[in-house]
């Protein structure tokens, strides 16, 4: 403590010196050295933009669960007396298969079959022509008739519903 006492002693001493004017402006550069430098106003900055969008991919549509065509009316029994010989699309006739015949649409088509009284369905493949009965649309195999619950009846009334169509030929 003490040496500062005599450094500022020293330092008024060194001013006795110094007119007046020379020590107003001396102590004037102390201040002014002692100010803070004004600082330079700038627009604020603007807030951050959000985020920039992501590009989601487009949405997948549902797939259309609708049939393409749906018939009504009655479907028999294809007899299993066929089994093994050549269908008209080429294939052998397994009577144990889902398979059905229709007379117009083409071979590959998957049908869903709905037996009305009962409301069993079972999903066909057509690869054949027929029935060859008039006042029936469709015949199906054994296989095909068991999941309906039909094979006593022989002939019921059904919905044909086109879920998937097959390659036309």
């Amino acid at each position: 403590m003490r040496a500062d006492r005599e450094t500022i002693r020293l330092f008024f001493e060194s001013l006795k010196g110094i007119g007046g004017l020379h020590l107003v402006a001396a102590f004037a550069l102390v201040l002014a050295a002692c100010a803070q430098v004004p600082v330079q106003t700038e627009p604020a900055p603007s807030p951050p933009s959000p985020p920039a969008a992501i590009p989601l991919p487009a949405a997948t549509p549902e797939p259309d669960t609708r049939p393409e065509l749906v018939l009504r009316g009655r479907v028999s029994l294809y007899g299993t007396e066929f089994a093994g010989r050549t269908t008209a699309s080429g294939e052998r006739f397994d009577p144990d298969a889902l398979t059905m015949a229709h007379r117009t649409l083409p071979f590959g088509t998957i049908v869903r079959v709905t037996n009305v009284e009962n409301q069993r369905s079972v999903e066909v493949k057509v690869n054949d022509r027929g029935p060859y009965v008039a006042g029936r649309i469709a015949d199906l195999s054994l296989g095909a008739a068991r999941k309906l619950g039909m094979v006593a009846d022989g002939v019921v009334d059904a919905i044909l519903e086109v879920i998937s169509p097959g390659a036309v030929r």
